[in-house]
This record gives C-alpha cells, sequence and structure tokens, in this order.
C-alpha cells in the first residue's frame, strides 16, 4: 500500500526547497507552485501552465492540496463569522473571523480540544483528541481567506490577488483585504503543538504565501514554559500568555498548567522571549480573563500591577463569556471598568476586549468543535453538571 499524500499546505518554504534539490530541480521550481497555490488560488497541480507535465505528476503523486471541508457556518448579529470545519484526520474543529474597521482577525485552532483544562474554557471541558496539522492550521486561514475575497468579488469590489494585503488592496472592503491578522486563540494549546505550529506561522509569514507582517501573527499560550524558551529561538510572532490571575495560589485552579509552570517561571521564560536576538524586539500581551467574584476585585488589580511593575507589556481584560455549566459569572460592567482603570493609573496599556459572536458561540473561551474525545474528560463535565454541582471549581477558588 502506497504512503498516504502529504498536504501542501504543510510544506513550507524550506521543506520545498529540499524537496525540489532531491527531484535535482533549481530553486526558482518552489517561487513557482507556492504562487500558483497561494496567489492565483489554484486548487490542482495540473492547472499549474508553467510547471511541465512531469513535475506535475510528480507533485500529484507526493503532496494534495486540501483544505479543510465546511461543515457549518455562522454569522453572529455583529458580524463576527464561525466555522466549524471538519479536518484531514476527520475530526472537526473551530475557527472565528473577527471584521473590523481596516482588518478581519481570524482566530484559529491548532489541537482537536485541548490538552489543558482551564477551569474557565469550553474547550478544555470537551477533552482532547489530537493534533492539527501544520496543513489543518494553514488549511483554515487558507479556505476563509478565500471566502473573504471571493465575497468582494462577486459584491463588485475589484481585489487585486489572491494575497489581499493591505498594503495592496487600497480603498477597498474588508472583505477586499482577505484575512490581514491570524490569533493562534482558537481550539488547542498551540505550544503543546509545537513543530505544526511553527511550520504554519513561517507560512504566514512567508511572502509566497500570506505574506503577514509579525505583528500580524500572534501565538496564545496558557504558559508552556520550554515551548515559549523554544519559540524565543527560532521566531519572533507575537506572543500572548493567559495569565488570569496576579498570584500561584489562584492560578494553579484556573490555570492547571501552572501547578508545573508557576508564575515566577512563566514571567522568566516571557522575558526571554522579548529580549530574545532575533531582529527587533518582540512583544507580549498578557490575557486576563475576568471572573466575577473570583479574579476581579481591586485588591487583586493591584496585586496583577505589583507583579507585572518591571515587565513592559500590554494587558487585554477579557469579560468572562459564560457557557452551560460553567460554574462562573461574568463581571458587572462598572467592575470590569474599575479592573482596568487600576492598571492604568499605574501606568499599564490595558486594553478591554469587546465581547464578539456570544451569540453563535464563538466568543473567547467558547469553542467546543465537534470530535470523539480520547480523555473522557466531556463525560465526566456533563455528568457533574447532571449532579447539579457546576459551581463545585468556583467555590474551590472564592
Amino acid at each position: 500500500m502506497s504512503a498516504p499524500r502529504a498536504n501542501f499546505l504543510g510544506q513550507t518554504h524550506a521543506a520545498l526547497t529540499a524537496y525540489f534539490a532531491a527531484l535535482g530541480e533549481r530553486p526558482y521550481r518552489v517561487t513557482q507552485v507556492m504562487k500558483w497555490v497561494y496567489h492565483r488560488g489554484i486548487t490542482s497541480f495540473d492547472g499549474m501552465s508553467d510547471v511541465s507535465r512531469a513535475i506535475r505528476e510528480r507533485l500529484n503523486a507526493d503532496f494534495v492540496i486540501q483544505l479543510p471541508e465546511v461543515v457549518t457556518a455562522q454569522r453572529s448579529i455583529d458580524g463576527t463569522r464561525k466555522w466549524v470545519v471538519r479536518v484531514a484526520s476527520g475530526q472537526c474543529v473551530e475557527c472565528v473571523l473577527i471584521p473590523e474597521k481596516g482588518r478581519n482577525t481570524l482566530c484559529v485552532s491548532s489541537q482537536v480540544g485541548c490538552a489543558l483544562d482551564c477551569s474557565f474554557c469550553a474547550t478544555g471541558k470537551q477533552g482532547f483528541a489530537g493534533n492539527l496539522t501544520a496543513g489543518d492550521i494553514v488549511g483554515q486561514v487558507l479556505l476563509v481567506h478565500r471566502e473573504l475575497l471571493a465575497t468582494s468579488q462577486s459584491e463588485g469590489v475589484r481585489a487585486s490577488g489572491v494575497r489581499g494585503s493591505p498594503a495592496r488592496v487600497e480603498n477597498a472592503s474588508s472583505d477586499a483585504r482577505g484575512v490581514t491578522n491570524v490569533v493562534l486563540m482558537g481550539m488547542g494549546e498551540p505550544l503543546l503543538n509545537f513543530d505544526a505550529v511553527v511550520a504554519a506561522t513561517s507560512l504566514m509569514l512567508e511572502d509566497l504565501a500570506f505574506g503577514l507582517s509579525k505583528r500580524r501573527v500572534t501565538i496564545s499560550t496558557a504558559g508552556v514554559v520550554p515551548g515559549i524558551r523554544a519559540l524565543a529561538e527560532i521566531s519572533d510572532v507575537s506572543l500572548a500568555v493567559s495569565l488570569h490571575a496576579p498570584n500561584d495560589a489562584l492560578r494553579d485552579v484556573l490555570v492547571p498548567i501552572n501547578r508545573k509552570y508557576p508564575i515566577a517561571a512563566l514571567l522568566e521564560a516571557c522575558r526571554h522571549y522579548q529580549d530574545s536576538s532575533l531582529g527587533e524586539r518582540r512583544t507580549v500581551t498578557f490575557e486576563y480573563t475576568l471572573l466575577a467574584d473570583v479574579n476581579d476585585d481591586l485588591e487583586q488589580a493591584r496585586e496583577l500591577a505589583q507583579l507585572l511593575r518591571e515587565f513592559p507589556c500590554k494587558i487585554n481584560l477579557i469579560a468572562f463569556n459564560p457557557f452551560h455549566g460553567s460554574g462562573y459569572g461574568r463581571p458587572a460592567e462598572e467592575r470590569v471598568r474599575a479592573f482596568q482603570t487600576q492598571l492604568m493609573q499605574r501606568g499599564f496599556a490595558t486594553m478591554l476586549r469587546s465581547t464578539r459572536g456570544s451569540d453563535i458561540g464563538a466568543a473567547c473561551g467558547q469553542l467546543v468543535g465537534e470530535f470523539a474525545d480520547h480523555t473522557r474528560r466531556r463525560e465526566r463535565f456533563l455528568a457533574r453538571i447532571a449532579m447539579h454541582d457546576p459551581a463545585t471549581v468556583a467555590m474551590e477558588v472564592s
């Protein structure tokens, strides 16, 4: 039986250079085939008119151009869009587009479910069923990118090329720009799928693919310290760290990986990431989900400011987006604003992230996908809800 063909969408520039070198072909072949796929939107190697028949046959034998299959597509009343897509393994994950003036931010998944179990995250409650491939991750971006451009063209907006870079499409509609920003903040912990995530982000930055700026690609982590340190040596995309607590005692409950990599080790790794010498200084943003009467009082804001007092960073505050059985509540608006004010008064650039797409389950922390859980975590979570004690976890930190 012949080996299954690899997904071309997961092949980096370096991998394709080695592939063509092994065939005795010159490096310009990489430019040819990547432009056909990413810039011209080709869906079959047979359509590459300036590539020899022999090479096309070899490409067909070794690769497939495989986008995820759209299972469902939803649009929120606020314009946010969510896709449930089936990846190569047959499992389903979710990606979310957040359109704003001048940019389209796509939140993509990196795993099927999540191996971690942050207490306030719906994805974590669904369990875990494996890693996505680099092709699965890149495929989410390309799928949405092409759909945006196709929509803009069908509406009569002239789009310049498949890449849709903001610099190349002036005075165009938001859709005509395609995907302009990518955040790996969907389902999964990106740094526990390190190789595939690094390959995928390199393609997002690659001029022959999406050509995004490193400031427009963000990897989010719950605090996988070895992954942060490894990433510092090979990439300089933006880093977002899910902190959610100002001390270890609380974070141990909210973000259980903290028991292995406590806050001091996490901040040291983040400082290393910022200071490493790949190009200009990298940016680190700390994400802090506010849970009513758990981590949202003013003393905790002051404690957070003290914790980060010598760390040049941005802080994103996120009011908790409820889901059934979480046991947590969303804090009042005035409480959120007061927390933000405390941080800003202490000199921190503090953004309040608006809730988008909650009516379609697309808000931060609400993604669940449709997959076979290998951990039985979902089964246990549903059993707890059935026993009418979803507040158990929340009570532990009250």
